[in-house]
């Protein structure tokens, strides 16, 4: 729950609200991003080296955008990693697998993205749970990090709903009934169960 609350609260400070998504994105690039420094920096084995390796993984993942900063500030400080590691070692993904489980939790995370943006622009009634779905199955597929990064990045949408209830003293109508039928596609489809069990009619076909 650390590294949840971390997004959450991280990205509401940023102004990040409606841009859960891309935040998400960008903070896996720039975890990948750091990652990859820490993997150059062992493979160089270069005598005083540890601080331009350090500063280099910074500076590609604060250029990733408000998400790659936070990620780049966490792994410095290994909050991030623990979080990560914790995720890895749950999911079986072996230390030799890092940089792996790092790249299909960034596929995972553009595929989140895209069923999010595909929803958004076909605004079709009645189809949300699919997209749920959708991209929840999409990013399965991509391997176990594909499905860790699927299962924060629905978790943190379904309880930002609540933390923005709570802000605003109302209802965002989003209630816990529709919470739960969301959570219930999210999880069919990273089961791998077909998400078009949950497409609605005249839904057009490029979606």
């Amino acid at each position: 729950m650390k590294l949840f609350t971390g997004l959450t609260f991280c990205s509401l400070a940023l102004g990040v609200s409606s841009q859960w998504y891309a935040f998400f994105g960008e903070a896996a690039q720039g975890a990948w991003d750091m990652m990859r420094a820490y993997s150059d920096m062992r493979e160089a084995n270069y005598k005083n080296s540890d601080k331009y390796f350090h500063a280099r993984g910074n500076y590609d993942a604060a250029k990733r955008g408000p998400g790659g900063a936070w990620a780049a500030e966490k792994i410095s400080r290994m909050k991030l990693f623990l979080g990560i590691l914790l995720g890895s070692l749950v999911l079986g993904v072996s230390s030799q697998s890092w940089l792996t489980f790092l790249r299909e939790a960034g596929q995972g995370t553009r595929d989140m993205m895209r069923a999010y943006s595909d929803m958004r622009e076909a605004n079709h009634k009645n189809s949300d749970k699919y997209f749920h779905a959708r991209g929840n199955y999409d990013a399965a597929q991509r391997g176990p990090g594909g499905a860790w990064a699927a299962k924060m990045i629905s978790d943190a949408r379904e309880n930002s709903q609540r933390v923005t209830d709570l802000l605003k003293f109302g209802d965002s109508g989003h209630g816990v009934e529709d919470s739960k039928a969301d959570q219930a596609a999210n999880e069919w489809g990273r089961s791998g169960k077909d998400p078009n069990h949950f497409r609605p009619p005249g839904l057009p076909d490029k979606y």
